[in-house]
């Protein structure tokens, strides 16, 4: 019983979508309402505020790290096991997706997924966020740094900590990262996603 409530309450907790909230503490529109549709950091920016699309992100970040967080916090004592701190990093990755208080349309995931790989280990979460970094330095194409740091985060998190059941949520994580991003994909492969800086 203890176990299933740290799943419910982390697909609760990835459920909250920051672009939503923060949208609505700045008087801004729905985000699902104007450019990509996507509730994220990136299509709250399009509205030029800078600090609504900063808090979304944070927030959405935050939410994945803390869920994980506090479950491990209390796992050793409540006696939940490693499968099921597997199982409430994929729920608050779920929640990010496929928000039930938002109408089940949540956003593709990055931030979220960068937290849960934090929580996860600092390791995990820095070698994620070194790959992202290199693929935006060299190709200024923010989808594509997203679509090849989900492919390393598996091999990452082998290389680091060997075969746990930990290692099957990050793979399902990143093959629904991808999945998020298969239109993303297509403009890459017709060669019209948009470089971070161009107009």
């Amino acid at each position: 019983m203890t176990s299933l409530l740290f799943v419910v309450l982390a697909y609760l907790m990835g459920s909250l979508s920051f672009a939503v909230i923060t949208s609505r503490l700045f008087g801004l529109p729905d985000p699902h309402e104007y450019g990509s549709g996507n509730p994220g950091a990136t299509n709250v920016l399009r509205t030029g505020n800078k600090a609504a699309a900063a808090l979304t992100l944070l927030g959405d970040g935050l939410k994945g790290w803390l869920a994980l967080s506090v479950a491990k916090a209390w796992a050793i004592p409540a006696g939940v096991e490693q499968p099921v701190l597997a199982a409430v990093a994929l729920a608050v990755f779920l929640g990010h997706l496929w928000p039930v208080f938002h109408g089940f349309r949540g956003g593709k995931g990055v931030a979220t997924a960068a937290g849960v790989f934090f929580a996860i280990d600092p390791l995990l979460g820095l070698g994620a966020l070194a790959t992202w970094c290199v693929m935006l330095f060299f190709f200024r194409i923010s989808s594509l740094s997203a679509l090849v740091t989900a492919l390393f985060a598996p091999l990452w998190f082998w290389l680091l900590f060997g075969l746990q059941p930990m290692l099957l949520a990050v793979m399902l994580i990143a093959a629904l990262l991808l999945l998020r991003h298969r239109a993303n994909i297509g403009r890459l492969l017709r060669g019209e996603e948009k470089r971070v800086g161009n107009r």
